[in-house]
């Protein structure tokens, strides 16, 4: 007796291949997704903690860190918590980009208000006493520089004080977060989940083709006929 193998069944010798590159397929959409997941996961942990997430972008703090590397910054809610030789986030005065450099020195400076007639910057003064108001500024300095910041920053503008520094996690997740960053991981899941779609799709048309392939009337069906007799 003769056997034929149907067109339908896979050999095992060949299944196993497209179980591998499956796997392989499966393995890239998990890795990419599972990227995605992190780098919006990461920010909101610190967040959840009052905490926040800083990307280091120049080197004005080496050794301390450099530029790529990531810091977490605990806000700060009173001025107490502030101590000379603590690395601080904060808002230079005039400035369009957060500063991130070590308080050197906690002083008393005359309060300026601007003056409505001149347009300059004058002490103020207090209506009651008239006495000039002062506040509380911190003067700073990258540990890379050689002189200290040109301007004292008030307190009030202190966004809060590094807790811990992080090597090379600010340039994952400003890539991460980067529109390329984006494309990268999510577009290859979905071309690879449509692709299996559409692979799935062509398997049950081929497993059904052979049904009417190979009936009695078919040509394959009177080979078998005459194999048999």
């Amino acid at each position: 007796m003769i056997h034929r193998v149907h067109p339908g069944l896979a050999l095992p010798g060949r299944s196993r291949p497209v179980r591998l590159l499956r796997g392989l397929v499966w393995a890239v959409i998990g890795a990419c997704l599972a990227a995605f997941v992190t780098s919006l996961a990461v920010p909101l942990w610190f967040g959840a903690q009052g905490q926040r997430l800083l990307i280091v972008t120049s080197g004005s703090m080496a050794p301390y860190v450099q530029a790529g590397d990531a810091v977490v910054i605990q806000a700060v809610t009173d001025p107490s918590q502030l101590r000379v030789g603590q690395v601080a986030s904060f808002w230079p005065p005039g400035a369009e980009h957060m500063v991130t450099h070590r308080i050197v020195d906690m002083v008393m400076l005359p309060a300026m208000i601007q003056n409505s007639a001149t347009g300059e910057m004058v002490p103020q003064h207090d209506p009651a006493t008239g006495e000039p108001v002062e506040r509380a500024f911190i003067l700073t300095k990258g540990d890379a520089n050689q002189t200290n910041d040109p301007n004292a920053t008030p307190l009030t503008r202190v966004r809060g004080v590094v807790l811990e520094a992080h090597h090379g996690w600010g340039s994952r997740i400003g890539w991460a977060h980067s529109p390329t960053g984006r494309w990268v991981m999510l577009a290859p899941p979905l071309i690879l989940l449509a692709l299996l779609e559409l692979v799935d799709s062509w398997s049950e048309r081929r497993r059904r083709e052979p049904a009417a392939a190979t009936g009695p009337d078919s040509p394959e069906g009177r080979l078998d006929a005459l194999l048999l007799d």
